[in-house]
């Protein structure tokens, strides 16, 4: 009889599986002609596109808080190089947008999407990881790599952007299929992850960069639907910290309690 863990993972492989076919075989996508047209230009000081680039920074922020708490928590090894991965990307991300918002063309979004790449890999690697397996996570984190590589390759050199928008949107997919499967029971050093926040905020985002100019008109031209965007993506971040945070915590009292358990005996 199959286990839960496996019927998992195999479950996994078959989303995978016709994810690939999507991006394989689906029709070519264009990449929209207006997509280097943000709303918000404007300078600060000598900084182009000001609001757009500065906005990256909480990237940085939330992958340093990631870094900071991770070594405190106890995860197992392969927990906690594929949190290493998702915060290194968050980071990474951070200055390939901050470059690209620099001056907007294809060569700045390119490196700005495979910054992008290492935090989902991490991401979905640490959503399989938890609802399937430390395996499948690190050969999924791996695969969205790979994939994500290839897609900004495929896209840079023949337009099509069908392979990027599928590790977008598949990948949430992917996430949200995941969110409906158990967590691995007394699985060593696991997170308990609200991946329903991770996708309500991405979505959110999505919204956001979808309506760059209509959030610029409506806010008075305060801040853009795009800058706003690096922002609330970056939040993806909290339910990951949070899960860490908790474990940190919940670690704490465990040994004061064991140790006020001892005093007592002794």
């Amino acid at each position: 009889m199959k286990t839960t863990i496996e019927k998992t993972e195999q479950g996994l492989l078959i989303v995978v599986v016709l994810l690939l076919a999507a991006a394989i075989l689906g029709p070519e996508v264009m990449q929209p002609v207006h997509q280097h047209d943000f709303a918000d230009q404007r300078f600060f000081g000598y900084l182009p596109c000001a609001a757009d680039v500065l906005s990256n920074l909480p990237f940085a922020l939330w992958g340093l808080a990631g870094w900071v708490i991770l070594p405190k928590a106890k995860l197992s090894r392969g927990m906690a190089a594929l949190a290493a991965l998702f915060f290194a990307g968050l980071i990474i991300t951070a200055g390939a947008s901050s470059w690209y918002h620099l001056q907007a063309d294809n060569a700045g979004l390119a490196i700005d999407r495979l910054g992008m790449t290492v935090a989902f890999a991490g991401l979905l690697g640490l959503a399989a990881a938890e609802r399937a397996s430390i395996r499948a996570g690190a050969i999924l984190s791996v695969l969205v790599l790979v994939f994500g590589l290839m897609s900004v390759w495929l896209w840079s050199n023949s337009g099509n952007v069908l392979p990027w928008l599928v590790l977008q949107f598949g990948g949430m997919a992917l996430i949200l299929w995941l969110a409906t499967r158990l967590p691995i029971p007394n699985a060593k050093g696991a997170l308990a992850i609200r991946w329903g926040v991770v996708i309500l905020i991405y979505a959110t985002a999505k919204v956001l960069e979808l309506a760059d100019h209509a959030v610029y008109d409506l806010t008075s031209q305060l801040i853009s639907g795009h800058s706003l965007k690096h922002i609330v993506a970056s939040c993806a971040a909290w339910p990951v910290v949070s899960a860490l945070r908790t474990q940190v915590i919940f670690n704490k009292d465990s040994a004061i309690h064991a140790n006020n358990l001892g005093a007592t005996r002794i």
